[in-house]
């Protein structure tokens, strides 16, 4: 039973089990590359007491898809998986992973970068912080633009 490419989920995942599914896809595999977001306790200088993460079902897994083709085509991999949680998440929890897999290491660990600076800037996620001055949106950062930009993907200005 093949994997999906992309979950979009409130349950955490284990890492471990991911890692094993995606190796077992593929007895050709010689490298794995994976990269875990957590949740920080603190941004900007402030206390972060809880992230919530909000998307639109369907078109998030749609366009993070559509990225995950975007690095089989650029980078000779073998298998990926990107799972992203919403919902209400504390301090230390898993929020995303990514996970790729080649014959060789250096196409492994570009194409999580890839995916990384993809997901960072142009996933549709909404984040909202709760920290002791409120709630606050979160929006990307111009280095997470810069980032993107150096594979050559243009990256719309949203800031002031």
């Amino acid at each position: 039973m093949s994997l999906p490419l992309v979950s979009i989920q409130s349950e955490d995942f284990d890492l471990s089990a991911e890692i094993a599914a995606l190796r077992r896809e593929n007895p050709g595999v010689g490298a794995v590359c994976s990269f875990v977001g957590t949740v920080r306790d603190r941004n900007e200088g402030d206390t972060v007491a809880s992230m919530e993460l909000e998307h639109y079902p369907g078109m998030t897994e749609k366009s993070i898809e559509a990225m995950v083709a975007e690095a089989f085509r650029r980078f000779d991999i073998l298998g990926a998986r990107v799972i992203h949680r919403v919902g209400l998440l504390q301090p230390l929890d898993q929020i995303v992973l990514v996970a790729v897999t080649s014959a060789h290491r250096g196409q492994s660990f570009q194409a999580c970068e890839f995916l990384m600076d993809y997901l960072k800037t142009q996933a549709p996620f909404w984040k909202k912080e709760q920290t002791q001055q409120g709630a606050r949106w979160v929006d990307a950062r111009v280095s997470d633009d810069a980032a993107l930009a150096r594979w050559g993907i243009a990256v719309p200005n949203n800031g002031p």
